[in-house]
């Protein structure tokens, strides 16, 4: 199986939206230099911009395991994978929520994909993760899945 990566960056409007932070920082700084400020304004914009790159939790499905984040599902642990867009997402982000559900939302993100698990000890009853491509991910698995003997 050729393995499966996203990574749950945000869309550029939110690049945008932080842009916001230069004029405020250019306000704070221009009176004491005016180089200073646009260094600095610069700087806090690249940095809110690495920040948000490399926070952005990583999906992978692999020949072993699914991972969200650094949390790890084996193919032993996956019961019945489900994948929800639209108003069946908001749903399941929201009103339908288990308390006790294992999440990994993304708000830029709006799809998600509910992963049960076989575990009975474990406390949570279920993964709930968002993805830009559900299909894709319930696809891949439920292919990851039946490698499990006895399934």
């Amino acid at each position: 199986m050729n393995p499966y990566r996203e990574r749950l960056t945000p869309p550029a409007t939110v690049f945008v939206a932080t842009a916001l932070v230069v004029p405020a920082t250019l306000l704070v700084f221009l009176p004491i230099d005016q180089v200073v400020g646009v260094v600095v304004a610069v700087l806090f914009y690249a940095a809110i911009v690495i920040a948000l790159v490399v926070t952005s939790p990583v999906l992978t499905i692999d020949d072993e395991a699914f991972s969200a984040g650094r949390a790890r599902l084996f193919p032993y642990e996956i019961g019945d994978v489900r994948g929800f867009s639209g108003a069946e997402a908001t749903q399941q982000r929201g009103p339908g929520l288990d308390a006790r559900a294992w999440t990994l939302f993304r708000g830029w993100v709006k799809p998600v994909v509910r992963i049960s698990l076989t575990d009975g000890t474990d406390p949570a009853p279920y993964w709930l993760v968002s993805t830009r491509r559900p299909d894709e991910v319930v696809r891949r698995l439920e292919t990851l899945r039946q490698r499990t003997p006895g399934r």
